[in-house]
């Protein structure tokens, strides 16, 4: 355990050792030095799940390093994350009310130190990017600074009652019983009640309020629209009965359930990437409004709960919804770090859910509709990097360090978008000219009006994501936006008609 202290003869900073000369003989009486706790108080995260998710996303491997595993400790787990993580630390989600409290201290001419159980690198790198602190205690390789220890470390520098401290957790109680005056931040009910009985006059910096909007928000429920794909089937084949639509919404269930498990892992994953995107950096868990631990939690409930209902729909479905999240795993771990790698994949995923869909309702997709599906959902993905790219080109943004494209690419990116939509269209009149449309329709060249309506809306999309009138996601944009409602509705409408 270290401090990094401020010699009160100039800024210069020199770490000591524990066991020097305690701090508190260098104040006035009448200048209590504040101290103030790190994760879930300072920052609205947690830094090892952070170090974690970091390592995981960029270089898994480190953690199944041979000397960790054999000496694992918590202590040693925290030493070699903060080793292997690359943390933004002027990136972090800090609450903006405790840094409030900090600046009115030092104001009134107070000391001010970080105390947390993170390791010393963690701690240093945020006094460092706010510069707010007088000092750093903090957790090493051989010491976690939580609990009892931390309040002996701080008996021990500052004396009996000779500090402030602000906390979150009921472990804080521990360091909250020797200090002059006690701050909370989120703290529980009941571990709000027995800080009041042991300090009356204790401070609430922020009660506890759980966002149930960044819950769902980063569930992503406006994405369950892609999931609509499973009902393509039961359409094109005619299955208009109740066995069909009840495995059909099943199917959807499920894909949504997976879904939202999926988004919360590739969001854990893509933390400190998010952080520097103009817009991806307000996502729930990337701004500290949904807390990492509830996303840890509830990312694998999710995905149980998704593969409970797919067995009960078909053993085909089962295992069409295994290969969707494998597929995304990957994806989120490295192959949205490949360059149109990334790209292919998007439109297989897609594919994919046509594919299940045919297998919840017992149906087999022809092949004309899984090369239209593969070339439009290549075109939307395209779309989507095109609209990344333009957004950080309008915002004066350097190339992105998550994805392995550059913005000088823009153009041909249009233009692949631009080719894969215009071919998807030339698959569906090969189809809709084909014997199969002959066979199964009453009224096949009622369907020839798909081809105008398809071709004006992709080439509508690529226009329109041109001009930046396009959300990231071009599918998010396409529910939200009239003229695609209308062309789907009238596609649905033809169809209907011409069987």
């Amino acid at each position: 355990m270290t401090i990094r202290q401020e010699k009160q003869s100039d800024d210069a900073r020199a770490e000591v050792d524990c066991s020097s000369q305690p701090v508190h003989e260098a104040f006035a009486s009448d200048k209590t030095p504040l101290i103030v706790d790190l994760d879930g108080t300072l920052v609205r995260t947690d830094l090892l799940y952070e170090s974690f998710f970091d390592t995981l996303s960029r270089d898994p491997k480190r953690l199944f390093d041979a000397g960790l595993v054999r000496d694992f400790s918590r202590e040693g787990l925290k030493a070699k994350l903060a080793t292997t993580s690359r943390i933004d630390y002027a990136q972090l989600p800090y609450n903006e009310k405790v840094l409030a409290v900090v600046e009115e201290a030092r104001k009134e001419g107070r000391k001010t130190y970080l105390a947390t159980a993170s390791h010393q690198s963690h701690g240093e790198g945020i006094a460092e990017a706010l510069g707010l602190f007088d000092g750093v205690f903090a957790s090493d390789d051989s010491v976690n600074l939580k609990g009892a220890r931390k309040a002996e470390l701080l008996v021990a520098q500052f004396g009996e009652g000779g500090f402030d401290y602000i906390g979150n957790h009921d472990s804080d109680h521990e360091i909250w019983k020797h200090a002059r005056r006690a701050y909370s931040v989120d703290l529980a009910v009941s571990s709000s009640k027995r800080l009041t009985r042991a300090h009356a006059d204790h401070v609430v910096v922020e009660e506890r309020r759980f966002d149930f909007k960044a819950l769902i928000k980063g569930l992503r429920p406006h994405q369950y629209a892609k999931n609509g794909l499973v009902f393509v089937p039961l359409l094109t084949a005619h299955q208009f009965n109740l066995f069909a639509i009840t495995h059909a919404l099943m199917a959807f269930a499920a894909f949504s359930l997976c879904a939202s498990g999926a988004y919360l892992l590739n969001d854990l994953l893509d933390i400190q990437s998010d952080r520097g995107h103009p817009t991806k950096k307000n996502r729930p868990i990337a701004s500290g409004r949904l807390p990492i631990t509830v996303a840890i939690a509830l990312a694998p409930i999710l995905t149980v709960l998704s593969f409970l209902i797919a067995f009960f729909v078909s053993p085909a479905f089962l295992l069409a919804l295994a290969v969707y999240y494998v597929a995304t795993n990957l994806y989120s771990f490295t192959l949205k770090k490949r360059m149109f790698i990334d790209v292919v994949v998007l439109s297989l995923l897609y594919t994919l859910r046509v594919f299940a869909g045919a297998a919840a309702i017992d149906v087999v997709i022809s092949e004309w509709l899984f090369a239209f599906s593969l070339l439009i959902f290549t075109a939307l993905a395209l779309v989507k990097r095109y609209v990344e790219l333009s957004t950080r080109l309008d915002k004066g943004l350097d190339d992105p360090s998550s994805r392995n494209y550059k913005i000088a690419d823009l153009p041909i990116i249009a233009a692949l978008a631009a080719s894969a939509g215009m071919n998807s269209v030339m698959v569906l009149a090969l189809y809709v000219s084909s014997n199969d449309v002959a066979r199964a329709y009453s009224h096949p060249h009622i369907l020839w009006g798909l081809c105008p309506l398809f071709l004006y809306w992709i080439a509508r999309i690529v226009m329109l994501a041109h001009r930046r009138y396009v959300d990231e996601d071009p599918i998010a944009f396409a529910l939200k936006d009239d003229r695609s409602w209308a062309v789907g509705l009238i596609a649905i409408a033809l169809v209907l008609v011409a069987h």
